[in-house]
């Protein structure tokens, strides 16, 4: 009999094995054997995806470096001269700014001629040449002409002949304003070059204003001026008026004074007016009562001094407007409004000033200037509805 005997075997050796052959396998291996693609082809796909997503981040990095740079070159740059920065401007440049810089584009010059003859109070404004104008044209080339006015008396305006394909035109055209020359002072000659089109709207290529308060009319000025951008919006000077307003509750008595007007804007074609003033009232916004003055023939600076009185009980003071219209009367046609306010609660500005003025110091007239508006802008704001007549006991 052999002496070699055999030691008991382990059970769990045997059990240990059979766990390791059995367990199941990973999620990602499971997942990777699903894809019916080669083991090698998954991992060139996996390296590609890694290396884009590198070149991806190192492309960000590169762009965040040189803006920084980009910057803090800007900040070196931008030091003043007394050694403070000036970096806040390029976070945010003001609007002033990028306006100034797209009406510096060069848009050509204008040669001109103004003679003012103090006798026939007749201002002679010549037009003589053009010189390296904005091309407007796809051609490269314009079809300029000139508009010539002053913002004293806007409805006549004078205009040179079209020159066709041209930025150099040479128009040597004279024209004649009659201005009294206590005017002239608070007038401006604007003269804006325009592109003809055939079919379409014209172009304003730049324009030129010179308050002529700045203007030795002593002897005669020929001088070459540079064009700007055209202004996008130019308000007429209509003229001012001068009223004074007196209320009184326990009378329920509202007076009303025309004292003057002033620098009004001709209407007539021998450069005056014959104006007069029309007093209106209106109540919740409907026409109530109206009243006007004399006429005042061919001038610009009337002097009424007439009186109108108005009965206004207190309880309705609040959703009354008193409209003040300043009018050119005309023999041959329709008179022309020149210029219009209001007051009232519902004013603003120096209107509602003086109203406010009035109402806080009854029995007492307060006078005061107020500047003509556009018709159409005051009709607007007023919204009248249709007149009617309201019943009041004792008016």
């Amino acid at each position: 009999m052999s002496g070699i005997t055999s030691g008991p075997t382990n059970p769990n050796s045997t059990t240990a094995t059979t766990v390791l052959t059995t367990a199941a396998p990973s999620f990602i291996e499971g997942l990777i054997n699903k894809i019916p693609l080669p083991r090698w082809a998954l991992i060139a796909i996996a390296v590609a995806v890694g290396l884009l997503l590198l070149l991806l981040l190192i492309c960000i990095i590169k762009c965040c470096c040189c803006r920084k740079k980009h910057k803090k070159k800007e900040k070196l740059n931008l030091v003043s001269i007394n050694g403070s920065s000036t970096t806040a401007s390029l976070v945010q440049p003001d609007t002033e700014d990028i306006e100034c810089g797209l009406g510096d584009e060069k848009r050509g010059q204008l040669q001109y001629s103004l003679e003012y003859d103090f006798r026939s109070q007749e201002l002679k404004v010549g037009v003589k040449q053009a010189a390296n104008l904005k091309a407007m044209d796809s051609g490269g080339t314009s079809d300029p002409y000139v508009i010539v006015y002053l913002t004293s008396d806007m409805r006549k305006k004078y205009e040179t002949k079209v020159y066709r394909k041209t930025l150099n035109p040479v128009f040597n055209d004279s024209f004649v304003f009659q201005i009294p020359q206590a005017d002239v002072a608070e007038s401006t000659l604007v003269m804006q070059v325009y592109d003809f089109n055939r079919f379409s709207k014209h172009d304003i290529i730049g324009e030129m204003r010179l308050p002529l308060g700045d203007v030795d009319f002593q002897h005669v000025i020929e001088q070459w001026h540079e064009l700007t951008a055209a202004s996008k919006t130019e308000q007429e000077r209509l003229g001012e008026i001068c009223f004074s307003l007196r209320y009184v509750p326990s009378t329920s008595k509202l007076t009303v004074v025309i004292l003057e007007a002033k620098k009004l804007k001709r209407m007539d074609a021998h450069g005056l007016s014959d104006p007069y003033v029309k007093v209106q009232l209106t109540l919740n916004k409907k026409k109530w009562k109206k009243k006007k003055t004399s006429i005042k023939k061919n001038t610009l600076s009337p002097y009424f001094n007439e009186a109108f009185v108005f009965e206004v009980p207190f309880s309705l003071i609040q959703n009354v407007d008193l409209v003040i219209s300043v009018w050119d009367h005309d023999k041959m046609s329709k008179d022309d409004q020149i210029g219009k306010v209001f007051l009232g609660c519902r004013a603003t500005g120096n209107q509602l000033r003086h109203w406010s003025d009035m109402l806080a110091n009854p029995r007492r007239p307060v006078a005061q200037w107020h500047s003509l508006q556009p018709v159409e802008d005051v009709d607007k704001t007023l919204g009248l509805k249709s007149r009617f007549k309201l019943p009041i006991p004792g008016s």
